[in-house]
């Protein structure tokens, strides 16, 4: 310790003290100088916030992807309390993208924000990555030493830009780039399923350096089995 000692390691304190026995005399068991004595360094644990980016639109499966992140979400927040973890989930649909449940360790929370699951209309993927990336940077301002899991659920197939204009899959790229460039980790989920697959949400997934995943089949065990693989 560089002072005073106000939190003795007895244990460390013990080991220090051992090395020296056989060169000091007195009647103690063991001795123990100042110089032997340990103070504990207490770690701070940080737990991981899970961040979901889920594609709510009126594109094929969009009720299961939603269904799916649910279950998953309330799995994670089960154990939130022991392990720390956080949970949030933002929905993009329409011209939008909305925050449905800020980061939380509150089951009580997650059921009264996610009781609906509104679905339907476009697909504003980049206006989803980019109220993600400003999610990311909130967190970030509020603790650095937050580790942050972003997770995309979409069928990449973005028809509609940022603020409700220009090209939809060039602007979710740009936006997939500057998240990659965060150094998060991050992690997205293809369910396209289309016969004719365009390939965007693979495109997103290496511009954002994230674990790819296809799945022809959701459910919340394959979502939460994901989500825990990635830390």
């Amino acid at each position: 310790p560089s002072g005073d000692v106000t939190d003795l390691a007895f244990d460390a304190t013990l080991r220090a003290a051992a090395l020296y026995q056989s060169t000091l005399g007195g009647d103690c068991a063991i001795n123990i100088l100042k110089s032997d004595l340990r103070q504990k360094v207490r770690e701070k644990r940080i737990g991981n916030t899970f961040i979901f980016v889920v594609d709510a639109s009126g594109s094929m499966g969009a009720r299961e992807r939603m269904r799916a992140v649910k279950g998953a979400i309330f799995s994670l927040l089960q154990d939130a309390y022991q392990k720390r973890d956080q949970v949030g989930m933002i929905a993009f649909r329409r011209n939008s993208a909305e925050v449905l449940l800020p980061a939380t360790r509150s089951i009580d929370l997650a059921q009264k924000c996610l009781q609906q699951l509104p679905t339907g209309g476009k697909t504003p993927l980049a206006e989803g990555l980019d109220s993600a990336l400003g999610a990311l940077r909130r967190l970030r301002q509020k603790d650095k030493a937050v580790q942050s899991v972003l997770l995309l659920v979409t069928d990449g197939r973005a028809n509609i830009g940022l603020d409700g204009g220009g090209d939809g899959v060039a602007d979710a790229l740009r936006l997939a780039e500057k998240i990659g460039e965060s150094g998060v980790t991050s992690v997205v989920i293809d369910t396209e399923t289309d016969f004719i697959k365009l390939g965007v949400a693979r495109d997103i997934a290496a511009r954002m350096g994230a674990t790819y995943y296809t799945l022809q089949e959701l459910s919340d065990n394959t979502i939460l089995r994901i989500a825990r693989n990635a830390v």
